[in-house]
Parts: C-alpha cells; structure tokens; sequence
C-alpha cells in the first residue's frame, strides 16, 4: 500500500532536490514572490539578518527592502498591518519569531483577523498568513516551547496548519498564501533540519538522507485539507500532527504494532473522511500531541472520533500528550510525549 506522502515524494523525485524543512520554506515564499507581486514577507529580524532561524535568508536582497523586510518587536502591531495590507490587496506572509510570543497579537487575529470576511458580507478578505516556529525538544523552556494551535482551531474563520516534512511544509505554505482565508501556520522547529523521533540521545537524521526531505524546485501545492495516510496499518489509528507523527512511527517500530498513523496537516478543517476511514477499519484509536492536554486538540479528536466512529470501536481512545503545566526545561524529555509513553498507549488499546 503507497501512502499520500510517498506518493507524493516519488512524483516529485524527478524534479526534486535535498532540502531542510527551513530551506523548503524558504523556496515556498521565494515561488510565490516571485509569482505575484502582491506577496510580501515581513517580521521580527526578518529581512536583512534573515530570521533567527534563516527561513528568509537572501529574500530581501532578491526581492528588495519594499517587499522583505523587518519589523519593530511588536506582534499586534505586526499582525495589525498584516491585517491592513490583505484587505486591500496584499498577501502578506508575517513571522512571529517564536509561537510563544503570539499572544499580544491575539486580539488583532480573533477580533478583526478571523472575523472580517463575515462581518463584511463577504466585501473583504484577509489573505495573511502568520508563520509560527513552535513545539519543544530544543532545550527552549517555557517561553520558547509552547504548541498553541488549540487556541487557534477554536476562532471560526482561521486556518490552522502543521507540516511533518520539507515535502509537505513547501507544498502547504503556497496553498496558504494563496488561500483568501487567513492561515496560523505552525512549523515545528524541532523538524527544521531532520527528523525527531523522541530519542533524544540518539544522532539526528539530516533530511538530506531522508525520502521526504526531496522537494521541487518550483510551484506545487499539498491541499490545505487533506489529511496523509503517513503509516499505513491494520491494528490501532494513531491520530497525530508535526512532531509527534514521527514519535509515533518509532513508538510502532519498537512495540512492533501495525498501526495506522495518519498526519492531520491541516489541523482545522481537518480531513474528517480519512479519519473516520481509518478508525472504522482498525477499530482503535490513539491520539498524540504535544500541546498540554486540558483542551488540546486532542480533545476535539477524540470527540469527534467518538462522534463517528462509536459502533466501530472495540476499545477505549487513548490521549497522549503534554502534561498539565508550563513546559519545563530541566525535565523537558519527562514532558515531551516520547515514544515510550506513546508505546504504552499503543500496547493498551490494542490489548484492551
């Protein structure tokens, strides 16, 4: 069985070069810029010095100061113009430099952001996409580890997007931009430049050695709301995103369980159809993020596997996730779900 994102690595393998998850992104906004002129890049160190993490490097000085450039420390006041310039006519494409910092920027993206196309009838859009480096395992503390995308799936009218892949990060981060609703899009900075399975005191993979880090040069795009059959399986659905996609294919290789791990991608709206597809066939589910669990996005999975799939279920859903508290640095790996705790719940839903 050939899943969504193999198929979509051998299409472009052809065509595709070796590239991070930040280069990928990078060529994502070099494409469009180059594309259409209305797209603009801006934030916090952005232009010149090329971003903290180099997801800009070298578009200022391809592009020119009016369209990349950078931008006071100042979130709202950043989402605020962002909001401006796409009601009329830009596509703006604004970084806020840690996703812990968004939180002065929420009331501009809840308030007038998601709202506006609805509360003009449909007179205005706001084609802003919000890129967000985001998740822990860097060793970052509580200010620079947090996963806020249950936040964001909660406002009607927003976007929320998480890639797993260089492949699939390029191909989303165009949709977004092209897309007339507003986007949050979360990049795991743990995945920048390899794949992380929880095993922390192992060397990482570069994804230069990795399928899923060829990716093409030029245009494509992976459809906002289309979730990837990342693993396919017979025994148990793990319902995951970012990260955790890559914690779960360890945790199934070392417990040896067949599971299915789907990678949501589009967190909301979410591809419903490949969810319920995949619980119905194993009968068991298990759900996996690394955001706090008191009302994460989980939660809402669970719900709506419930929801769908109850008749079908042959043992209780399993939640794994972030515990309870702000995101410690000194027991950052007690924290981060790994592959152990998600093996745990692998081993109970298929043994209850």
């Amino acid at each position: 069985m050939t899943t969504a994102i193999q198929e979509q690595t051998q299409t472009a393998t052809a065509q595709a070069v070796p590239m991070t998850m930040i280069q990928a992104l990078r060529s994502a906004m070099d494409v469009m810029m180059e594309r259409d002129d209305n797209v603009i890049v801006y934030g916090e160190d952005v232009g010149y010095f090329g971003g903290v993490f180099r997801a800009t490097e070298g578009l200022q000085a391809k592009y020119g100061t009016s369209r990349c450039f950078d931008a006071p420390i100042s979130e709202s006041g950043i989402v605020g113009t962002g909001i401006g310039m796409a009601a009329y006519g830009l596509r703006p494409v604004v970084e806020i430099q840690f996703a812990d910092y968004v939180y002065p920027a929420t009331d501009q993206i809840v308030s007038e952001l998601a709202r506006l196309r609805h509360r003009s009838a449909g007179d205005f859009t706001a084609p802003l996409t919000i890129r967000m480096p985001c998740g822990g395992g860097i060793y970052g503390g509580q200010t620079h580890s947090q996963s806020p995308e249950a936040f964001f799936t909660h406002v009607c009218g927003l976007r929320t997007v998480m890639p797993s892949n260089p492949y699939d990060a390029k191909g989303l981060l165009i949709a977004s931009i092209e897309s007339d609703d507003p986007v949050i899009f979360l990049e795991p900075k743990r995945l920048y430049n390899g794949p992380f399975d929880g095993q922390h005191d192992k060397p990482v993979v570069p994804w230069s050695k990795h399928a899923m880090g060829r990716v093409p040069e030029g245009y494509y795009t992976v459809p906002l709301t289309s979730a990837a059959i990342f693993r396919p399986g017979k025994a148990v659905t793990v319902l995951t995103y970012g990260t955790m996609v890559w914690v779960s294919e360890c945790a199934a290789r070392e417990t040896g369980i067949d599971a299915e791990i789907i990678d949501l991608r589009s967190i909301w709206p979410l591809d419903l159809e490949t969810i319920v597809n995949s619980v119905k066939k194993t009968g068991r589910c298990v759900v996996v993020h690394e955001a706090t669990r008191t009302s994460g996005f989980g939660a809402e999975l669970v719900a709506l596997v419930q929801e769908h799939c109850f008749y079908q279920l042959e043992a209780p859903i399993e939640r794994v996730t972030g515990w309870d508290t702000p995101y410690p640095h000194a027991q950052e790996w007690a924290y981060f779900p790994g592959p152990a705790r998600v093996g745990a719940a692998l081993q109970r839903a298929v043994e209850a």
